[in-house]
């Protein structure tokens, strides 16, 4: 079954603009064109923009999935390429997630800090200086 851009574009949570532009970066090398020149995206086409979404949607670039396109138009030589772009990726992912804990363990810190100074009769407690808490 064929779809169109807007079609696509709702289903997906994209701007047709999105998909054009991702088109015109080389990212969409698999979608045909209709007898007028409309695009028409299949349920592969879309299975793939949900991939590129997710690359997005973790802090790929859009050179870096251009490059990953690129091997994957390739075929089976650049396979191995393709895993390495990938598991390079996992690893900026794993790493930000690690760091997002960090910050959250700092913020759950903080908030416990307030929820002691303020005593169970609502009372504020007397603090100095809040910065001194790490």
């Amino acid at each position: 079954m064929g779809y169109t851009i807007k079609q696509v574009a709702e289903k997906l949570d994209l701007s047709a603009y999105t998909l054009r532009y991702y088109e015109k970066e080389c990212l969409l090398p698999f979608v045909e064109r209709d007898e007028r020149g409309n695009r028409i995206f299949d349920d592969k086409d879309v299975e793939w923009l949900v991939l590129i979404c997710c690359l997005r949607d973790t802090g790929m670039s859009v050179s870096e999935i251009k490059r990953y396109v690129e091997h994957c138009a390739a075929g089976d030589e650049k396979m191995e390429d393709r895993k390495q772009i990938l598991f390079e990726h996992k690893r900026k992912v794993e790493q930000k997630i690690e760091e997002m804990k960090q910050n959250l363990a700092k913020i759950n810190k903080k908030l416990q800090y307030y929820d002691n100074v303020v005593s169970s009769n609502g009372v504020i407690c007397c603090c100095k200086d809040e910065r001194q808490i790490k």
